[in-house]
């Protein structure tokens, strides 16, 4: 061996062990790609975004046509090649993840995004911000609830808590949710900020973090990672947080980050801290155990089990009301397609019932004297789960 191949070892052992020493983890540095092509601020948006992201013991190779001291250079001459070069270095293991902008992800992948919420300053996941985790929507929130746990351990999050924003669908995930948790699968549920509490959440629990993970579906979850990243820049220029994030699905071997093309440089250099965590964090390995922790609880046969069956379903039936009564008892948590169908099963078995919209969505409303029988028999319909009902 030469002098000259024992001091690069020697200097390649020291460089470890300063990383060790500021870092607390032994092992390289993480090098992070960035594609600079293609923003609305222009290439050096990005460029600018890396050179404060190295300040954090990050090497950072730029994917375009120039770079600056202090950042590696993967040379292209034009944004349609940028995918390629991208996919390439990440091929040969010469970066370890890489952050971009519009990346045509496989139907059943898609983005966390991280923000940094008005409310309390507090960081939360948005699962998920793009791609397509499912063509059905209530299969697609229950992947990305997986995704995002998937995406907040790696972060060093070892328990994060859920928490299922209220759009449509909301209580059908928190149904199959609860199987999966009752076979196994470990998910601890939020307790929205609201007074009346619960693991769905109103949009004051997207201003405070009320969960480490919110669950949304795919385009609710870009619209408001858009709103939370410029909400105070009047929207044409992206100054907080940390991008769309890591694209998350079974069997997807790469960490390729999302930002847009209106990301300005906090974002780019956030969207390149984030991956560095997820490298350190080993995103990759922590979705494979996730994914057979969620199959062994039965993800698969939960998935199954929501497409359409036929309920104890009154809509096809002229159902006449029973005599009308004072109702001051309530039953959430029903779907508002289901809402009406649901009244109609109540009056099927004799329970006058009246259909409303309380502030956390739709309800029945009966008799105090009739609400335990009408529970039961929303339970066995298949319109809410025990816990729904309570």
């Amino acid at each position: 061996m030469s002098e000259l191949q024992l001091n690069k070892i020697i200097g390649k052992v020291f460089s470890e062990l300063a990383d060790t020493l500021e870092t607390g983890s032994y092992g390289k540095k993480p090098n992070i790609g960035i594609t600079s092509m293609g923003s609305e601020h222009g290439e050096d948006n990005a460029i600018n975004g890396a050179l404060k992201a190295i300040k954090n013991n990050i090497d950072v190779t730029v994917i375009g046509t120039k770079a600056a001291e202090g950042l590696n250079l993967a040379e292209i001459t034009n944004e349609d090649q940028s995918h390629k070069k991208m996919e390439q270095l990440l091929d040969n293991k010469e970066i370890d993840a890489a952050v971009t902008m519009h990346y045509p992800f496989p139907i059943g992948v898609s983005t966390v995004g991280r923000v940094i919420t008005p409310g309390t300053g507090k960081e939360m996941f948005l699962a998920t911000t793009t791609g397509t985790s499912s063509t059905d929507r209530i299969e697609g929130m229950i992947k990305n609830t997986i995704y995002g746990i998937i995406t907040a351990k790696a972060c060093g999050i070892k328990n994060p808590t859920v928490g299922i924003l209220n759009i449509d669908g909301a209580r059908q995930v928190e149904i199959a949710l609860k199987k999966l948790q009752e076979n196994g699968y470990d998910i601890t549920f939020s307790e929205s900020k609201r007074a009346d509490g619960g693991a769905v959440m109103r949009g004051n629990d997207l201003l405070m973090a009320s969960a480490d993970v919110m669950v949304l579906d795919s385009l609710t979850g870009n619209l408001m990672m858009k709103l939370f990243s410029a909400y105070t820049t009047g929207g044409s220029y992206e100054s907080l947080g940390y991008g769309y994030g890591p694209g998350i699905g079974e069997g997807f071997d790469k960490i390729i980050m999302i930002i847009s093309r209106a990301s300005g440089e906090p974002v780019v250099e956030g969207a390149i801290k984030y991956a560095a965590q997820l490298v350190k964090g080993n995103l990759l390995n922590i979705a494979k155990e996730e994914f057979a922790k969620a199959k062994k609880a039965g993800l698969k046969e939960i998935l199954k089990s929501l497409k359409p069956v036929k309920k104890d379903d009154a809509s096809d039936e002229d159902v006449k009301a029973p005599a009308k009564e004072v109702v001051t008892a309530q039953i959430p948590g029903i779907e508002i397609m289901d809402l009406e169908d649901a009244v109609k099963v109540l009056w099927k078995n004799g329970i006058y019932a009246e259909s409303g919209m309380g502030c956390t969505g739709p309800v029945v409303l009966m008799s105090d004297a009739n609400h335990k029988k009408a529970v039961d028999l929303l339970i066995q319909a298949g319109y809410v789960s025990k816990d729904q009902a309570e």
